[in-house]
C-alpha cells in the first residue's frame, strides 16, 4: 500500500453534489487517499441542533426532517441508484424521527448526542456512493465501531488506546485495496451510546485517527486555500501561507484563526504527522503545509482575533506579600468550570481574560461568579473586548517587537498586553469596535510593506 493519507472534508464541502463531485476527485487523484471523514452536508448539523431542543411541536419535528430530506435527497438525485440511497436516507430519518420524538418529551445530552450524530452518517454513506460514480473503490465505515469515549455526552473524551487497538483489528484490513468514508465528530461510549466530541470534533477525530493508523499525513479540506495572513474578511490583503510550524499553527488556532480547532494538532503534533490545509473547490491551488520544520522561521507569520472577550480585574491590598490569595481565586473559577486564557498581574491586582463565544461565560461572570469573588476582593468585570495576538517566531528574544507592534497601533487603545510565556506570540487586548483596526493597521505594516528580510523571511 502507497502511503497513507487520511482526508477529511467539511460540511460545505459535501454540501451537494457538485461539491462531493470534487471532493471525490480529490481522492481519486491521490492514491495514498484511504481513510475519508466527513462532516454532515452544510446545514444539517443547524437542523439537528434544533431537533435536539426541548418542546418542539410535532410539526416542527416533521418540517425540520424534511429539510435535512431535502438536502440529502438533492445530492442522491444525481446518482443512477437513487431509489435505493433515497430508501436507506428514509429508513435513517424514520430512526431520526423516533429520536425527536424522545427528546421532546423528556430533554437528554445522551439522545441530543445520538440525534446531532445522523448528519454524519447520511452524508458518509452518501459519499461513499459518489466515490464509486469517478470509479473509486469505496465502503461506508461506522467510526462508532472504533472510536470508543467516556460517557462525556456534547464532549465526549476519546479513548486514544482503544482506538488504536480497534483501528488494527476492524480499519487496517479494509485498506489493502479500497478507501474507507467515515464520519467525524461522533464516537460511542461502553454503554455503547453514541457521543459527540464537540466544537472542532470532525477535524479532531481525522487527527485521532491518523495518529491511531500511523499516518504518512492528515489533509484538512475546507473552503479557503489554507490559512491565511489574517482573515480575510477584514482585509483583502491577507494570502495564504505556504507552510507553517505546528506551534505557529497551535497559537493560530487558539487565538482565533478559525481554520483549525486547536485540539485537531495534538495527535498530529504528538506523532509528527504532517498536516495539509487546501480548499476542496480549488485543490489545484495548493494550500499550507503544517509540520514540525519548516524552511522559513520569520518573526511575523500571521494575525489572529477572536472576540467576544471579557476581562476581569481583581484587586486587593491582601494581595500584597501574601501567599494563597491567587489560590483562592482560581478556586472559584474552578468551581464554575470558567477557564483563564491570559493573566497578567501586579502588586495588588490581577487581571484575566476569559473567551465567551456564547455568552454563558459573560452570565456567570456579570452575576455568581463575581459575588463569590468579591468576598475575596474587589472586581471589576469589562465585556466588548477583543483579542489580537501577533503569531511568529522567538518573539521573546528579538529586540523591537514590542515597540513595532504599539508603535503601528499607536492610535488605538490597548487594554492589556501578554508576552513573554510563548515564543510564538504576542497578545493584546483592544476594544472591539477598534479590533478591525488594529489588525489592518499591523498586516498592512507587517505584510504589505517593504521589511527588512530578517524580520519576516517569507512569511508566505
Amino acid at each position: 500500500m502507497s502511503k497513507l493519507t487520511v482526508a477529511k472534508f467539511g460540511g460545505t464541502s459535501v454540501g451537494d453534489y457538485p461539491a462531493m463531485l470534487r471532493c471525490a476527485n480529490i481522492i481519486k487523484n491521490d492514491t495514498g487517499n484511504r481513510v475519508v471523514v466527513v462532516s454532515a452536508s452544510a446545514g444539517v448539523t443547524n437542523l439537528l441542533v434544533r431537533l435536539s431542543q426541548a418542546n418542539l411541536s410535532s410539526s416542527e419535528q416533521v418540517s425540520i426532517i424534511n429539510q435535512v430530506r431535502d438536502i440529502q435527497y438533492n445530492i442522491t438525485q444525481n446518482l443512477v441508484n437513487q431509489a435505493e440511497l433515497n430508501q436507506e436516507v428514509d429508513g435513517i430519518l424514520v430512526e431520526l424521527s423516533e429520536y425527536a420524538k424522545l427528546q421532546s418529551a423528556e430533554v437528554s445530552s445522551k439522545i441530543a448526542d445520538t440525534i446531532l450524530s445522523f448528519g454524519e452518517q447520511l452524508s458518509s454513506r452518501i459519499f461513499a456512493q459518489v466515490l464509486k460514480t469517478v470509479q473509486v473503490n469505496a465502503q461506508y465505515f461506522d467510526v462508532r465501531s472504533v472510536m470508543q469515549t467516556n460517557s462525556s455526552f456534547g464532549k465526549a473524551v476519546v479513548d486514544t488506546e482503544k482506538l488504536k487497538q480497534n483501528c488494527h483489528q476492524l480499519l487496517v484490513p479494509l485498506l489493502t485495496n479500497q478507501v474507507v468514508v467515515t464520519q467525524g465528530f461522533i464516537g460511542k461510549d461502553y454503554d455503547n451510546n453514541t457521543t459527540t466530541l464537540g466544537r472542532g470534533g470532525s477535524d479532531y477525530s481525522a487527527a485521532l485517527l491518523a495518529e491511531a493508523l500511523n499516518a504518512d499525513n492528515l489533509a484538512i479540506w475546507t473552503d479557503v486555500v489554507g490559512i491565511f495572513t489574517t482573515d480575510p474578511r477584514i482585509t483583502d490583503k491577507a494570502r495564504a501561507i505556504n507552510e507553517i510550524s505546528f506551534g505557529e499553527a497551535a497559537e493560530m488556532a487558539t487565538f482565533g484563526a478559525k481554520i483549525l480547532h486547536p485540539a485537531t494538532l495534538i495527535p498530529a503534533m504528538r506523532h509528527n504527522i504532517p498536516v495539509f490545509v487546501g480548499s476542496s473547490k480549488e485543490p489545484n491551488k495548493g494550500g499550507t503545509y503544517i509540520q514540525k520544520t519548516v524552511s522559513s522561521t520569520p518573526t511575523y507569520r500571521s494575525i489572529a482575533l477572536r472576540r467576544e472577550q471579557t476581562l476581569v480585574t481583581v484587586k486587593s491590598p491582601a494581595m500584597l506579600h501574601a501567599s494563597g490569595f491567587l489560590a483562592k481565586v482560581f478556586n472559584v473559577l474552578a468551581k464554575h468550570q470558567l477557564s483563564v486564557d491570559l493573566i497578567t498581574t501586579s502588586e495588588i491586582s490581577v487581571a484575566m481574560t476569559f473567551d465567551n463565544p456564547t455568552g454563558t461565560t459573560q452570565a456567570l461572570l456579570n452575576s455568581t461568579v463575581v459575588q463569590e469573588l468579591e468576598k475575596l476582593c474587589e472586581v471589576s468585570v469589562e465585556n466588548g473586548l477583543s483579542l489580537i495576538a501577533v503569531i511568529g517566531n522567538k518573539m521573546q528574544q528579538k529586540s523591537g517587537v514590542g515597540s513595532c507592534i504599539f508603535d503601528t497601533i499607536s492610535g488605538i487603545n490597548v487594554r492589556m498586553i501578554c508576552h513573554g510565556a510563548s515564543e510564538h506570540n504576542l497578545c493584546f487586548l483592544v476594544n472591539e469596535e477598534q479590533a478591525n483596526l488594529a489588525v489592518e493597521q499591523l498586516h498592512k505594516a507587517f505584510f504589505e510593506q517593504n521589511v527588512k528580510p530578517t524580520e519576516l523571511a517569507t512569511a508566505s
